[in-house]
Parts: structure tokens; sequence; C-alpha cells
């Protein structure tokens, strides 16, 4: 929704929350006898998803593949969003408290890309997903400069889903190799 330096009205906001309820209204309602298997595929240019958006879309049972934009966006505007009246990562992260621990993690030489992905699974751990260490993120990188750009990162309440994700990975690696490409197309 952010367009230069325009940021939504409060009307887009309303009708961000509206669309996600449309959207939870669509979403099948699973049963022990009849199972419903969701994907949420959340891909912003920026980290301007709202936390409270993914826990509502929780409510249900769905996994979330969520492409955290703490390089190209958060590491970038660093200095913007650091100040006390900005209130962008609060609701990146669904938390009020989370300067708090980034002055403790400054101290450990934490950069700041690495501790809001931590911090963003953390908060999807509150919501009863499983663990998901920064080092089983995939961290993507510019073709040009070999900048990181973002980490992809997978949200589960199920082992299966992370066995699905492993699978897959090793079918792109397998046609990467077989193919000599850097991308699978």
């Amino acid at each position: 929704m952010h367009r230069g330096n325009r940021w939504p009205t409060s009307k887009a906001i309303v009708n961000a929350k509206v669309k996600v309820m449309e959207i939870l209204a669509k979403i099948p309602v699973g049963s022990k006898t009849d199972t419903v298997l969701t994907l949420c595929f959340v891909d912003p240019y920026e980290i301007g998803i709202q936390f409270e958006t993914v826990r509502v879309l929780s409510a249900r049972f769905v996994d979330f593949l969520v492409l955290l934009a703490v390089f190209m966006d958060a590491n970038r505007n660093y200095d913007r969003y650091i100040k006390a009246d900005d209130v962008r990562v609060e609701k990146f992260l669904g938390s009020e408290s989370w300067r708090d621990r980034w002055r403790v993690a400054q101290q450990t030489g934490a950069p700041f890309p690495q501790f809001l992905a931590s911090e963003y699974a953390q908060s999807m751990e509150s919501l009863r997903y499983l663990k998901t260490p920064l080092h089983t993120m995939h961290k993507v990188r510019s073709d040009e400069k070999n900048l990181p750009l973002y980490y992809l990162a997978l949200f589960s309440r199920h082992e299966r889903a992370y066995k699905f994700c492993d699978e897959a990975g090793n079918m792109v690696r397998i046609r990467q190799n077989f193919l000599g490409t850097e991308t699978c197309r």
C-alpha cells in the first residue's frame, strides 16, 4: 500500500480488514473427518503487513509462507523505523515492547534484519506455530550484487509442512544442478 511517501489512509486500512474477513469466510472449516489444507503466501514489498492480519487468518488451520522484507525495507529504513513515534515495526511484529528487546540485541551485536526475522518467528510461535529458527529461513539475494533482500519463511503448526517444503527444495536443487542454472524456470 505504500507509494512513495504516502501511507495508507484509515479507509484503506478498514478495507484491508474487511478483505481479511472476506478471505477468512471463504476458507473452508475443517474437521477430523474433513480436513482442509490452506497455505497463505504473504508477499509484501515492505514490512507493512500488520501482524494482526496474520493473527486473524491464523484462527483457521493456515500455514504461512512469508516474505520478510527485513533487508530491502527494514534495514534500508532503519533510522526511520527505530524512532519512538514510528509504529511500523510494532505493527509488523505485533509487539509494543520490541524496542526493549532490540536494545538488548544491539549490545550483543545482532544485526537489525536478523533481529526482526527472529522476532517475527517468535510472534508466530505465540500463535502456536512451530519454532522457525533463523537458519531455517531462506535468505534471498539480488542477482546483480548478491545483496540480501529478504527471508522467505514457512510457518506451520504441523511438521509435515516442513517435510513437504524440504522435498520441494530438494527437487529445485536437483533441477538446478541438472540444468546448470541458478534459478528454476
